[in-house]
């Protein structure tokens, strides 16, 4: 018997249009439609929200919210990184949707880098990152759910390899676990800075680093990872306009 998982980073419901790709209207009924067509059990969510200049973090979280309202019979879970004065107005805040009851839920902040970039004219700071983590129980099984969002460093010219401290956080993190779990997300990784090794001398490897994941360019940003409690039974990336991102969608077993 298997069990279906699916990471989305929705782009704070910013669907993709080829000829205006940063200016689309948000359409969250289109997020919503994506994610109840995938018929999944558990569904992790990367850049719920929208960010703001300033670091404004509206609360209620509108677009989870909205989640919740139509994403029918799950249970779920939300938080926002730590606001950042210098932020700029991208996605941000995690969500995990289970359709079994989620507990023990814990939240940590992945540290900034101590850089800077510019962006609009303005020199920034990065923000903190996020894991988040939920347990459940799964066809009598205990398993546990993280899911990461980390700093694109290839966008600030630089590279995870030379600022580690949230993949070491999450490393961490995963050699913790002590059962099956899954580390969703979007790791914002390309492939020399050497994350999935990272990850895979933690116990964990992705279900799938072939088919590219993000529009915008070439990369395998989104990621399943899975430890030797489960077995992977099948993968797919899953095409969607309602996104820049692409979705991965898993079907798992219990070993």
């Amino acid at each position: 018997m298997t069990f279906r998982t699916v990471t989305f980073n929705m782009q704070n419901g910013q669907p993709w249009e080829e000829t205006v790709p940063d200016k689309a209207q948000i359409n969250l009924e289109r997020t919503v439609d994506f994610l109840n067509e995938q018929e999944a059990d558990v569904i992790f969510l990367q850049e719920v929200e929208q960010g703001f200049d300033g670091g404004l973090q509206l609360d209620p979280p509108p677009n989870y919210t909205f989640l919740k309202k139509h994403i029918k019979g799950y249970d779920s879970v939300f938080a926002y990184p730590v606001a950042n004065a210098s932020e700029i107005p991208f996605g941000l805040g995690l969500a995990i949707f289970s359709k079994s009851k989620l507990r023990d839920f814990q939240r940590i902040n992945l540290p900034a880098p101590d850089v800077e970039f510019e962006f609009s004219g303005a020199l920034r700071k990065p923000s903190q990152r996020l894991l988040i983590s939920s347990a459940t129980v799964i066809q009598g099984r205990e398993i546990h759910l993280l899911n990461a969002h980390l700093q694109a460093f290839f966008m600030i010219e630089s590279s995870s390899a030379d600022h580690p401290a949230q993949r070491n956080a999450v490393e961490a993190a995963l050699r913790a676990q002590t059962g099956p779990a899954i580390l969703a997300g979007d790791m914002n990784c390309v492939p020399e800075e050497g994350l999935l090794e990272q990850f895979q001398r933690a116990g964990f490897q992705t279900a799938q680093n072939r088919e590219v994941t993000w529009r915008r360019q070439p990369y395998v940003l989104d990621h399943l990872f899975y430890n030797p409690p489960l077995r992977l039974e099948s993968c797919a990336v899953i095409p969607t306009t309602a996104s820049d991102h692409h979705a991965v969608r898993a079907d798992f077993s219990f070993v």
